[in-house]
């Protein structure tokens, strides 16, 4: 009997699959953010890799899919990749899932697909779901060059050196954060980084998505009286000197924009927020506008 899937309440028959190891990207929240593809080939694999059985369990019976699944996770991957190349090489096709989203990404997936390349087992990729992708896109920051960190170092005097390695690159950085570190992982981003444009994005396609924008030292003034945010991070740094070399007139454009809205306190923050410009400069810009008393910005 072929395998089958249920999508929007229709049984749906999952193509033959040829045999090596699928690697298929699964939603970071919203379980509607999964492929076609990806559901017929969770159907008709011999067996599911899965980070945590029971996440994998949730996405499965959602979609009224019956593989097997397997745990395969940082604990023990180092005991299972010569049993799932031992399956490969009796012409198994088996499927690698994380917790969410794309597959290797901060998880131990690579040293297996590593291990089933070396084998000469066939490896193939479904791509799908990310949340460094989706963050980056929502950021509002520059898009064409990223450079994903995922995790930095949790200790603080690490994270500082780590952050003064990272900060000559010329591309906005992305980054995963737990949500308790998150306030001192922004204290010393605006320490070390400085006056950058920046953007924190928490429950990325879930009820609660939030994406909180502006520059670091604002971001991390704001945690610090917060706290925390709850739900999963994910942390966007604009590039140094972003803005740097933006011309007058355009500041001056943007503000005028921002003034028909907004007071003029709210119009420079958001200005100098979205150019990653220093407040000052913005401020300054505005008064030549003549659109307010000097002491609104203070």
């Amino acid at each position: 009997m072929a395998s089958q899937f249920t999508v929007l309440g229709l049984a749906a028959e999952a193509d033959r699959l040829q045999p090596g190891l699928h690697i298929v990207a699964t939603p970071i929240g919203n379980l509607g953010d999964i492929t076609l593809r990806a559901l017929s080939t969770l159907a008709a694999a011999d067996a599911i890799l899965a980070e945590d059985k029971r996440v994998t369990k949730v996405l499965l019976a959602h979609y009224g899919i019956t593989t097997p699944i397997l745990a395969y996770h940082e604990h023990n991957a180092g005991e299972m990749r010569p049993v799932v190349l031992e399956r490969l090489a009796a012409g198994q096709a088996l499927a690698l899932v994380s917790d969410a989203g794309t597959p290797l990404v901060s998880d131990p997936g690579y040293k297996l697909v590593e291990a089933a390349v070396a084998a000469g087992h066939p490896v193939t990729a479904l791509p799908g779901a990310s949340a460094v992708l989706t963050g980056l896109v929502l950021s509002g920051l520059p898009s064409d060059r990223f450079f994903f960190e995922g995790f930095l170092p949790s200790r603080s005097t690490e994270r500082r050196r780590r952050l003064g390695e990272l900060a000559a690159i010329p591309a906005t950085l992305v980054f995963f954060e737990a949500p308790h570190r998150t306030p001192e992982s922004l204290a010393d981003m605006a320490d070390i980084l400085g006056e950058r444009p920046a953007a924190l994005a928490r429950e990325l396609t879930k009820k609660f998505e939030t994406v909180r924008r502006g520059l670091l030292p604002d971001l991390a003034a704001a945690f610090a009286t917060e706290g925390p945010p709850r739900g999963e991070v994910v942390l966007m740094v604009g590039p140094p000197g972003a803005g740097a070399g933006l011309t007058d007139e355009a500041i001056d454009s943007a503000l005028r924009a921002a003034l028909e809205g907004h007071t003029q306190r709210d119009a420079v923050h958001l200005v100098a927020a979205e150019l990653g410009l220093p407040r000052k400069r913005v401020y300054a810009r505005a008064l030549r506008l003549g659109e307010g008393a000097p002491d609104d910005e203070g």
